[in-house]
């Protein structure tokens, strides 16, 4: 089966107490299992994986590889919304893996949702390799290099610069079939004005036209 794999580690983490460390590892398992609801229509089932890699370390597979810069714009949203001190470095790859799965009832809709520590293969390996060669400011990239390595870079470099307030927005619009802008607003509580600021500064109408070409292209 082919992958989409991200791991990561959460930066600074040294610096947070063992509770808060234990809520962002808990909101990306959170996030993993909510994607088994993105674009699942008929027997098209959405297979997702988590685990915690030491103290603050991560990984999270999905089956649909076109997902792969979506999700990781997704995970970087949640954790700025978070907190403004709240980041991740992240390590993508694509390819065949395999791992057991099983139903789990802390999954929407019951869906199949799997341990990642039992997981191998090809995507596994590059996406983990690649987060061991991570510093400095590149927080995140892609193992397959060439345009969709550029775009995570792209991505990466903008993401950084998001506010708590813009990724409140993003939550909301990021994942498939988000929905008009004013239920965002709605959600929130703010006016769709402020949602549309907010994405607007966050270069949101950009990040979706390369979303939507990766995603339309793979």
């Amino acid at each position: 089966m082919q992958w989409a794999v991200l791991s990561g580690d959460i930066v600074d983490s040294s610096a947070m107490t063992a509770e808060a460390l234990d809520a962002v590892i808990q909101d990306l398992q959170d996030i993993s299992q909510e994607c088994t609801l993105w674009g699942n229509t008929g027997g098209s089932e959405i297979l997702t994986g988590f685990a915690r890699r030491g103290g603050d370390g991560w990984q999270i597979a999905v089956n649909r590889p076109a997902l792969a810069l979506r999700l990781a714009l997704y995970i970087k949203a949640r954790l700025r919304r978070m907190s403004p001190d709240y980041s991740t470095r992240l390590a993508a790859a694509t390819g065949a893996g395999e791992l057991p799965t099983s139903a789990s009832p802390e999954t929407p809709g019951n869906a199949p949702f799997a341990d990642l520590n039992s997981a191998h293969g090809a995507a596994f390996m590059s996406s983990g390799r690649l987060l061991e060669t991570l510093s400095g400011d590149t927080l995140m990239a892609h193992a397959g290099g060439g345009a969709l390595h550029g775009a995570f870079r792209l991505a990466d470099h903008v993401s950084q610069g998001w506010t708590q307030s813009q990724a409140r927005s993003l939550c909301h619009m990021l994942p498939p079939g988000a929905g008009p802008r004013r239920v965002a607003a709605e959600r929130i509580g703010i006016s769709r004005q402020a949602v549309d600021q907010a994405l607007g500064s966050a270069g949101y109408p950009a990040i979706m036209d390369a979303i939507e070409a990766i995603e339309e292209a793979r």
